[in-house]
């Protein structure tokens, strides 16, 4: 009988872990992650363009009823330009919710709003069946996500050898040093490793020593430093004279800026360095501006830049002070603060204070030219290494070393250079510093939805709280409304109120016969201001934010009132007496 034991016993030792039986139920749920999701995607790497492409066609083909994906507009090497729209489609009209846009990329090398857009979009469909916030969020809103706008200078950072800042334009080719050649002297990666790095030579009177403690990093030499190790100079990024005019790198994919291409205070490249020649004279930023405007639902509105840890509001010139008037600063200051605390290490800043002077931004445009209540966060900080700040450059040495185990730096080694001779090329790639380390990505991507979340709960939310009616005699009867908005953000931002973007709202009434119709400005002593045209429809300016408005008609007949409030960026909603 043992020996029946035994062999049962060593079969079973025998069988492999792989033929375990694995279902979706062996797995744990993490609490705050959507369970069991249709679409898998892992969030601790970057995709190209046609791999976001590709992820945003799984996202909509899974959750037809949540998602419709289309091109708005193609990019200048003819690439299409995707949005998401995504809402439960099954309650209200999508086309009259308010709407919050979403888009990064605009700068080639800053690649982590892809990510963090797709993240958000597979985040609003998975977590829709289990999370309530989320069920709540796409019954009375809608999102407009565009995970890369600039989808050709994108592919060419991630294939092609680059900087950690480049390309920072698109693909347009200009002639950056006039010779009457277009993108003719760009860098080269002499020493074949995908990345542009340093190139360094020894040199008796040059200006750096390497470290001691630390042979990647070079130390500038101080004014009374004695120094007796080799010197070294640095000679600029890697890469030769194509062109033979006596510079290198100086003809790189020609410079304009697509973050200087909006027609909010544009000006010409001469005042603000990367205008290109007027304002939405790139095919992408014309893209995203004609969806804009035909989209006036559209009352938050979010992009994602890099690096730094900022959540930036305008204006980003001190000429435009005036645009961002108190009431409306009440409301940036509330959500960026708010922000500061949902993104450690991150700071809440204004532009042409804090950072620098920016004529033709997307965020400019956004709030001056269309009322939209806009943020740009600058992606990742060195806080996120070691959860703490300071240090310095030598945290970013550091964690290189320690955290990713020296995968984002090329060690130094000699190169023979056709103009400079023997030199040294070496430094950190291209994916590391600007970029999210992969382990840290999702956590990012995350923080940052919430984030929008938080600014995207509080665009307008607008109900009829109460209905009234009084009868006068005679067949006249007197129906009261009181319209709420139970959040943060008006229905007109002051901006838009002083330059009258969008339409005013309206409240209608319907049911019987309008004889007059009226605002209520103070209840207690009968205080109000009659419309006298149209009185069933009465025209109001704005529906301030945390608010009731009050409406009376006068009503000759009928019984089964119904009133509707009207909203370009508050929605459509109504309710019967």
């Amino acid at each position: 009988m043992k020996s029946y034991i035994y062999i049962i016993l060593a079969v079973l030792f025998i069988i492999p872990l792989s033929a375990v039986s694995q279902t979706s139920e062996d797995i744990f749920r993490a609490v705050g992650t959507p369970h069991n999701p249709k679409v898998q995607i892992a969030f601790n790497k970057y995709y190209t363009s046609e791999g976001l492409a590709a992820l945003g066609k799984k996202i909509a083909d899974a959750h037809p009823n949540l998602v419709k994906r289309q091109s708005i507009g193609k990019s200048t090497k003819g690439r299409d330009i995707w949005m998401l729209a995504i809402t439960d489609y099954s309650v209200g009209d999508a086309d009259r919710k308010p709407a919050f846009y979403v888009d990064g990329n605009i700068h080639s090398n800053e690649i982590q709003g892809g990510e963090i857009c797709t993240y958000t979009a597979w985040y609003l469909t998975e977590g829709y069946k289990d999370i309530d916030y989320v069920k709540n969020m796409l019954r009375d809103r809608i999102f407009y996500i565009v995970p890369t706008i600039n989808p050709d200078a994108r592919n060419d950072f991630m294939k092609e050898a680059n900087t950690a800042h480049s390309p920072r334009a698109g693909l347009i080719a200009l002639d950056d040093d006039s010779d009457g050649l277009f993108d003719e002297d760009g860098y080269d990666d002499l020493d074949g490793d995908g990345s542009i790095t340093q190139m360094r030579r020894k040199n008796d009177n040059g200006n750096f020593i390497l470290d001691p403690k630390d042979p990647r990093k070079m130390i500038q030499i101080g004014p009374d430093d004695i120094v007796t190790a080799q010197r070294y100079e640095f000679l600029g990024s890697e890469g030769i004279d194509n062109d033979g005019d006596g510079r290198i790198n100086e003809d790189t994919y020609g410079y304009y800026d697509p973050n200087r291409d909006w027609g909010w205070k544009w000006q010409p490249d001469y005042v603000q360095r990367g205008a290109y020649k007027y304002p939405f004279s790139a095919p992408e930023t014309r893209a995203v501006a004609d969806f804009v405007k035909a989209h006036p639902n559209i009352a938050g509105a979010q992009s994602f830049h890099n690096s730094g840890g900022m959540i930036l509001r305008g204006p980003g010139a001190e000429e435009d002070l005036a645009t961002y008037n108190r009431a409306d600063v009440r409301i940036y200051d509330a959500i960026g603060n708010k922000g500061a605390e949902l993104l450690p290490g991150y700071r809440y800043l204004t532009v042409y204070k804090d950072l620098y002077s920016v004529f033709g931004g997307e965020l400019d445009w956004f709030y001056g030219g269309r009322g939209i209540y806009t943020f740009t966060n600058e992606i990742f900080t060195n806080y996120a290494y070691y959860k703490k700040n300071g240090g310095g450059q030598d945290v970013r040495y550091n964690a290189e070393r320690d955290l990713l185990l020296g995968d984002g730096f090329t060690m130094w080694k000699s190169f023979n250079h056709p103009t400079y001779g023997e030199v040294e090329i070496g430094g950190f790639k291209k994916n590391f510093g600007r970029a999210t380390p992969g382990f840290l990505l999702e956590e990012e991507c995350h923080r940052n939805m919430v984030f929008t979340f938080y600014h995207a709960y509080h665009m307008p939310n607008i109900s009829v709280d109460k209905i009234t009616k009084k009868s006068l005699g005679g067949g006249l009867t007197e129906v009261t409304a009181i319209i709420k908005n139970d959040r943060l953000m008006p229905t007109h931002a002051s901006q838009d109120l002083k330059y009258k973007i969008e339409r005013p709202d309206f409240i209608s009434l319907s049911g019987g016969k309008v004889i007059a119709g009226m605002i209520v400005n103070n209840d207690d002593f009968n205080v109000t201001t009659e419309q006298k045209v149209n009185p069933e429809k009465l025209r109001i300016n704005n529906i301030s934010g945390n608010s009731t408005v009050k409406v009376r008609w006068i009503v000759k007949g009928g019984n089964n009132y119904k009133v509707t409030v009207d909203s370009a960026k508050g929605g459509l909603v109504s309710k019967s007496l």
